[in-house]
């Protein structure tokens, strides 16, 4: 336990061991990045508020008021200093559950981070005031309006009060009352809101405010959800087919004997109504249900399909929602009720919901690098914190995907996870056709036209006058990468980091995609006063602009970061795509993720090269899943689609496994390459990063660190080097990398690097630095 900084005498003690007294002391999880937990006194006041998982507001240093989680009231009182008193505890029942205390201490413990840090990233905003009070968080309320009751029955649609007869406008108000309701004059007046009232009606408010005081109509105010009414038509589950029944019976099979399965089906094979299937098992077993999405742009088409099977039950969790709705969300998954959550669809976020009875954890589209949470810690990754959540509950996870993760493969190869097979599209739908276009080739030839082969765009053209859809994905967004003098090869760079700025033509001129800083581009080369400053490569932005060009009349959309900045941006997009008023859509890797539109015939991959060609001992597997996954869109039901793909390399072995649609020996060829240059699922790394805005200091401090990590992990241990990107927002930034060979003690190795990096930080000189550990990064 901790004392208050500023207390005298504030020696950290791991294990007090005072005597036991009658006063009540509470151990508390702070959100700030300090290790252990604090221990606060409990004043008379509140012996009985306080009590594990509820919130307190408790002094902190000087001036500082924090919102805290309670973990344990004792009476063991802390030698050497005095504690402070908590100051309030407003929650009349705990916030956070005992089991969730556990999972954000394993996400600490395993990714090397704080358990403040921890809960800073779970608990909404809501629910930690910036004013450090944590009050009772305010319900939304709405005015409603109804009949008085005293003119219950006598008051219809033939029976109206004499009194109005010269009150054209309260009349007015009343009536629409009437026919919205449909009241009758039998049983109690309905009470609508307000707002559905008064829509149509001009400045209503005296009117209604007469009505008031006639004791014609009565104004009452209620607490409403803060969240939208996404209520469908609940629909009976679609029936599976053969093919769907075989896989849901060897999940179920494997479920026996293992704690996760991986079900790895085709794309447009139909895993969601699998997953329908699982998940009603659960919910008729009172169980809670998690089904995880990698992107929020998911979640609009997923959660109308889960909402006409399972209506109020299901709810959605991301970040794109209001603190307050997060609050509310929170809420109904932790109590019990008529409006309670039961199935939450939501992103990696969703873990730290407070399930109680959690029985199934789904993880769709496992493979997926955006699981994994980069800046700030906690550095985890959903999928395996998934597991691991599932483990703490007794319940299962079952991972789903078209294009298997590595490390999952080879968990099914081990025996550790199951495996269940999906081999057939629904209505046994072909796979398209791949067409491999050689750009290459085509400049040499000077064919090229604009971004596009001759082959994509006889390709386009039919499909467009066959009435079909077209996808096109370019992973990258903005107009071009760079801008760059023709004379002297001058390079716009950010002013804050090594790197390029990107060309965005729309608003913000250059923007760089690092920290966000953005300046407008030059008239002329600020180098050598040149006119011939060029954009080079395309993003998305460029292809929306290209299109019309080549396909005059079809309608574009884009798919991107940029335009899908709005709540409800993404939603719009896809829908209008959907809906068939868009022909074409230009999009970065969110159009290559589980969605599914039934007539797109035709997807294009513009330039496959530079997923290809990075530099990252992931590159290949990588670029098989999202061109795999970008091309499974294409023909999903009405006939068999077609996928171009453009790259100067048409020979090599990962568009050659894309093209066979080979997963066994891609899988083969991938895990030969690790096993034999010690790579996962052969090993596991830590990856420290080291930051500083001294390059000399970030140099130092990171040799001095490799050196004492070298004296535990040998030659193990790779680095320091600069990463591709080597100053991000004025830090200089220096990589180490440690694999940890499998079998190793990890919480040894995690407690020698966290020694190693206590080390260098108490250097006088190195104080400055910052040292992140990164546990399996991606």
């Amino acid at each position: 336990m901790r004392p208050d900084p500023d207390m005298q005498n504030s020696s950290y003690n791991e294990h007090e061991t005072g005597n036991a007294g009658s006063r009540l002391y509470a151990d508390l999880l702070l959100p700030l990045p300090l290790p252990g937990t604090f221990t606060y006194s409990v004043p008379a006041s509140l012996r009985n508020e306080v009590e594990p998982g509820k919130r307190v507001t408790v002094p902190f240093g000087r001036r500082r008021v924090l919102t805290a989680i309670v973990k344990e009231v004792h009476n063991r009182t802390p030698e050497g200093y005095e504690t402070k008193d908590i100051l309030s505890a407003p929650d009349s029942s705990p916030l956070a559950l005992p089991v969730q205390v556990r999972f954000w201490e394993w996400l600490a413990d395993y990714y090397m981070c704080t358990t403040g840090e921890v809960l800073k990233a779970a608990l909404p905003g809501g629910f930690r005031p910036r004013t450090g009070q944590a009050a009772e968080i305010k319900p939304k309320t709405e005015i409603f309006v109804s009949l008085h009751p005293e003119l219950a029955g006598s008051v219809g649609p033939g029976l109206l009060p004499e009194k109005l007869k010269r009150a054209p406008r309260q009349l007015e108000v009343l009536l629409e009352y009437l026919n919205i309701t449909g009241y009758n004059g039998v049983g109690a007046p309905p009470a609508i809101p307000k707002s559905s009232l008064t829509p149509g009606i001009k400045n209503p408010d005296p009117a209604l405010r007469a009505l008031y005081d006639k004791n014609i109509l009565v104004r009452s105010e209620k607490a409403v959800s803060r969240l939208e009414n996404q209520a469908a038509t609940q629909k009976e589950m679609s029936m599976l087919n053969r093919h769907q029944e075989e896989a849901l019976q060897t999940i179920k099979e494997q479920f026996q004997n293992r704690e996760v399965v991986l079900l790895n089906g085709i794309t447009s094979g139909g895993k969601t109504e699998i997953y329908i299937h699982l998940i009603k098992e659960q919910l008729e077993k009172g169980k809670q249900v998690l089904y995880l999405l990698p992107e929020i742009a998911l979640t609009a088409q997923i959660i109308t399909r889960l909402k006409s099977v399972f209506g109020g039950l299901a709810g959605v969790y991301h970040s794109k929602f209001s603190e307050s709705e997060r609050v509310e969300i929170w809420n109904r998954v932790l109590h019990g009720g008529d409006d309670s959550y039961r199935l939450i669809l939501g992103v990696r976020s969703s873990l730290f919901l407070p399930f109680s009875e959690l029985g199934l954890v789904i993880v769709d589209e496992e493979h997926e690098n955006t699981f994994k949470q980069f800046d700030p810690a906690p550095r985890y990754h959903a999928r395996d914190a998934a597991v691991m959540l599932a483990s703490m509950h007794g319940a299962k996870t079952l991972l789903g995907t078209a294009t298997p993760s590595v490390e999952s493969w080879y968990n099914t190869l081990s025996g550790k996870y199951g495996l269940a097979g999906l081999t057939k599209r629904y209505s046994d739908m072909e796979l398209p056709e791949i067409i491999i276009a050689d750009t290459r080739m085509a400049r040499k030839k000077r064919q090229m036209k604009s971004l596009f082969t001759p082959r994509l765009i006889e390709e386009v053209e039919e499909a467009l006058g066959q009435g079909g859809q077209v996808i096109l994905f370019q992973n990258r967004r903005g107009y071009a990468p760079y801008i760059e003098c023709a004379d002297c090869g001058w390079v716009a760079l950010c002013r804050h980091c090594d790197v390029s700025m990107t060309y965005h033509k729309a608003g913000r001129g250059l923007v760089c995609h690092y920290c966000g800083s953005s300046q407008k581009p030059p008239t002329g080369c600020p180098d050598c006063g040149g006119s011939s400053v060029k954009t080079r490569g395309f993003g998305t932005q460029k292809i929306e602009d290209e299109i019309p060009l080549f396909f005059p009349g079809a309608r574009v959309g884009r798919l991107d970061l940029d335009s899908a900045r709005g709540r409800r941006a993404h939603e719009k997009i896809i829908g209008d795509f959907e809906e068939g008023k868009t022909d074409i859509l230009a999009g970065t890797q969110m159009v290559a993720k589980g969605l599914d539109f039934g007539r797109v015939s035709l997807v294009g991959i513009l330039n496959a090269d530079n997923m290809l060609l990075f530099p990252d001992f992931r590159a290949h597997e990588r670029s098989f899943q999202l061109m795999s996954q970008v091309a499974g869109r294409a023909g999903r039901k009405v006939k068999r689609g077609k996928v171009v793909i453009q790259t100067g390399y048409p020979g090599h072995p990962v568009i050659k496994n894309i093209t066979e649609n080979n997963l066994e020996r891609h899988f083969n060829e991938q895990l030969a390459e690790r096993r034999q240059f010690k790579y996962p699922p052969f090993v596991r790394l830590i990856k420290i990063i080291v930051k500083d805005k001294n390059r000399l200091t970030v140099e130092k401090a990171a040799a001095l660190l490799a050196g004492r990590l070298r004296s535990g992990f040998g030659n193990r241990v790779l680095g320091p080097e600069y990463p591709p990107v080597g100053r991000v927002q004025n830090r200089y930034v220096m990589d180490i990398l440690i694999k940890i060979e499998k079998g190793a003690n990890l919480p040894k190795a995690r407690s020698l690097i966290s020694a190693a990096i206590a080390e260098v930080k108490s250097r006088p000189g190195f104080r400055s630095c910052q040292v992140l550990p990164d546990v399996d990064p991606v």
